[in-house]
């Protein structure tokens, strides 16, 4: 159909325009990236671009959205939902980390540029990123609880994805290992803790 047609043409030239400012970011850096700079490198206008990024900030969530697509496709691994719970939010916290892997220093510098004290608006809207990928951390990994206890849950899982994407930022051993132990620990304390009837680790209480 012609809809579905200009919809994959628009979206592959958002993509197109994405890999372009991130490969330009990584020889000049995030900061000093400019929307024109993007726009000549692929021969287009700066029309062009805005029609997909309305300010350079749009580039930074379209990164994070892209990961959030990766760690989505997670639950299609063979065997997923036979895994225990603190292995499938494993999984799905490293996938989406994995996925900014190629560019983590341009992640580190789009957050930085976020954390600017003029960009209040920016750390605004990523209170909201944060607490999306949260939930779709929670959907990938088949958590099931509801009400108080998803509260909880949500609470806990956020602290342990702001530890582990802290780490992993400034993370040089190879695979980012230093994160992934950081991860594979946070979630085994938090499992340790959440013991008996009202235990938050989602799953547990339906599995047990």
């Amino acid at each position: 159909m012609p809809d579905d047609h200009d919809a994959a043409s628009a979206a592959h030239e958002a993509d197109r325009i994405l890999d372009a400012a991130l490969r330009l970011a990584e020889v000049h850096g995030w900061d000093a990236l400019h929307l024109y700079e993007v726009a000549e490198d692929l021969g287009l206008s700066l029309s062009a671009i805005h029609q997909h990024f309305r300010q350079k900030d749009d580039l930074a969530e379209a990164w994070f959205d892209r990961a959030d697509r990766v760690l989505l496709a997670v639950p299609e691994r063979p065997g997923w939902a036979a895994l225990p719970p603190r292995e499938r939010l494993y999984q799905a916290i490293m996938a989406w980390l994995d996925a900014l892997h190629p560019h983590r220093r341009s992640t580190r510098a789009m957050l930085g540029y976020k954390l600017h004290h003029e960009h209040v608006h920016l750390q605004l809207h990523g209170l909201t990123r944060i607490s999306r990928t949260v939930q779709w951390i929670r959907e990938a990994a088949l958590l099931p609880n509801t009400g108080m206890r998803q509260e909880i849950e949500e609470g806990v899982l956020t602290g342990i994805y702001l530890a582990t994407f802290s780490r992993w930022l400034r993370d040089d051993s190879p695979d980012s290992a230093a994160a992934q132990k950081r991860l594979q620990r946070l979630l085994q304390s938090a499992e340790q803790v959440a013991t008996g009837p009202g235990r938050w680790l989602p799953g547990s209480a339906a599995e047990s």
